[in-house]
């Protein structure tokens, strides 16, 4: 049984000594395997102990690998599944069929290992991907899909060897730690491409290409573009998804063309069996959401007003949610933002809806973006808002003006959504209140 105390107590001491990347930003950035390398041994490798799918890129990587879970699951197979960041509970990061690890796994793991993560000094991110292998060969998982955290060459879940590696796509993001140009960037993403196995490219330029191929070429890898394969031509609307947004039709052909190339292997048809099909496939996708927990993809928190959020964040992504968003039907527009303080914001605030009134919020983490300082560059360049302290704040002068055909958008950075999440999970039905 739980001593909760206990629990709280070691998680405390986790978030207060090893401070995550998520919430303090580039201070917790580790460079280099050593650590891991060294984690993962005294564990005895874990992650030998079941096949991998491994998958990097800027955008786009958490839904391809939820979308290849949770076909995987829809098959029969016994999936974990390594994500980040998380929204609320850190332990959204480390899945089983959807089933987050216990509280009691986590406390476990922390107590066995203390005495070596207050000697090694391992990062966050370090913890949390040794404690997924860790409990993935515990609970006996069939397969895993690891998703990487910033990085691809240095990042940790780079420890594994997989059946196929996954690059969703490259764009410029977390440039101070991979690199000022495309051609940096993907190089480093390249790193997860492993001798003799084969890589799936999601989307590429004429840049990116020749990065990965040379690499592939170099190390006997087979490589395979899904925007050249057999998928190129399917959208998002050919199959049903519930999770929405433009994105996922580029996000759909990475997935099976990478479920494709894992046909192939007998180790990975070895373990689906019979329960491979396009019919369980389609099922999957259908419930990727419902069946893994992922939140925060063009998600819905209100229909009546329509409340939509997405964890979109750097100028690639926004750029896709911002195009979508401008297709909406609506009065009017509002929108709560608010972003990390590393990002570009100049070429950000360009991107931003001039139609929408704006409340510029921070969120509640060392990274924010001081809401004045976004205020003062948003009515720079014409766009119209005023300043709330907090997501809370934004949400309830939303619902002070708000009129019938009102349409608020959510986003900016993942904790602006985070913190809409949590708002609205405990504040249910909030606008049943609204006086039309």
């Amino acid at each position: 049984m739980l001593d909760q105390a206990i629990y709280n107590k070691e998680i405390e001491y986790l978030f207060s000594q090893f401070p995550s990347y998520q919430k303090v930003g580039k201070i917790a950035y580790k460079d280099g395997l050593e650590t891991m390398m060294e984690f993962d041994k005294v564990l005895g490798h874990p992650h030998r102990y079941y096949p991998v799918i491994h998958v990097a890129g800027t955008n786009g990587k958490g839904s391809v690998s939820h979308m290849i879970a949770s076909s995987l699951m829809s098959c029969g197979v016994k999936v974990a599944l390594y994500t980040s960041p998380h929204l609320v509970d850190f332990r959204e990061r480390i899945k089983i069929n959807g089933v987050m690890i216990s509280k009691e796994d986590v406390l476990e793991f922390l107590l066995n290992w203390k005495s070596f993560m207050s000697l090694n000094k391992p990062s966050f991110f370090e913890i949390t991907t040794a404690m997924a292998f860790w409990y993935f060969k515990k609970e006996r998982a069939q397969i895993a899909v690891i998703e990487t955290g910033l990085g691809g060459r240095l990042d940790s879940t780079n420890v594994v060897n997989p059946l196929v590696s996954v690059i969703t796509n490259i764009s410029l993001d977390h440039c101070e730690q991979l690199g000022y140009t495309i051609s940096a960037i993907a190089e480093e993403k390249a790193g997860i491409i492993k001798h003799s196995v084969p890589v799936v490219i999601g989307e590429h330029s004429s840049t990116t290409k020749d990065v990965f191929e040379r690499v592939a070429d170099k190390k006997g890898a087979p490589i395979i573009f899904s925007q050249d394969s057999v998928f190129a031509d399917i959208k998002s609307s050919d199959y049903q998804l519930d999770l929405e947004g433009d994105c996922q039709t580029h996000n759909l052909r990475c997935v099976l063309t990478t479920l494709s190339v894992l046909s192939l292997n007998p180790v990975f048809t070895n373990i689906v069996g019979e329960g491979w099909s396009d019919e369980n496939i389609r099922n999957g996708l259908k419930n990727t959401a419902l069946a893994t927990g992922l939140r925060g993809r063009w998600e819905y928190l209100s229909k009546n007003p329509p409340v939509v959020c997405d964890t979109g964040h750097n100028v690639n992504g926004l750029t896709m949610v911002f195009s979508q968003l401008r297709r909406e039907r609506y009065k009017r527009l509002f929108s709560i933002v608010g972003f990390v303080a590393d990002k570009d914001i100049e070429k950000i605030v360009g991107l931003l809806p001039s139609a929408s009134y704006f409340f510029f919020t921070q969120a509640k983490i060392e990274r924010a973006l001081d809401a004045k300082i976004l205020e003062k560059k948003c009515k720079s360049v014409g766009l119209k808002g005023e300043v709330s302290p907090t997501v809370e704040d934004a949400i309830m002068r939303f619902k002070e003006i708000y009129r019938e055909g009102d349409f608020l958008f959510i986003g900016g950075s993942t904790f602006i959504v985070a913190e809409a999440i949590d708002f609205f999970e405990k504040n249910d039905n909030y606008f049943c209140k609204i006086e039309k």
